[in-house]
């Protein structure tokens, strides 16, 4: 996991088996458009094979195709992205669907 984790608890803390929602839209993402790239990062990483999380981003930072897919791109572990349209709140949701060569992923 990545340092920034250091004073508060991580979006991602364990390994999902399932789909799952990283939440992304916090104060402390919202003044900070690298730790929105980080921590989907991470979640992706700790999303196993074949399964997918939806990436909620904070809207401060506009829509995540500027500055997020080309990032979530360069993974290895990437197998598609989806944009899932805005949230309530004003954020966006991008549906990320992991698939690893050669395995399944954290364990």
């Amino acid at each position: 996991m990545v340092e920034t984790y250091e004073s508060r608890e991580p979006v991602t803390i364990r390994t999902h088996h399932r789909p799952w929602a990283a939440n992304l839209e916090t104060d402390a993402h919202a003044t900070d458009r690298s730790l929105v790239v980080e921590e989907s990062i991470d979640a992706v990483e700790q999303t196993r094979d074949g399964q997918f999380v939806d990436l909620i981003t904070h809207g401060e930072h506009g829509h995540p195709s500027t500055y997020l897919y080309s990032e979530l791109r360069s993974m290895g572990s990437v197998a598609g992205l989806a944009e899932e349209g805005r949230c309530s709140c004003g954020g966006y949701v991008t549906r990320v669907r992991t698939e690893r060569r050669g395995g399944d992923g954290p364990s």
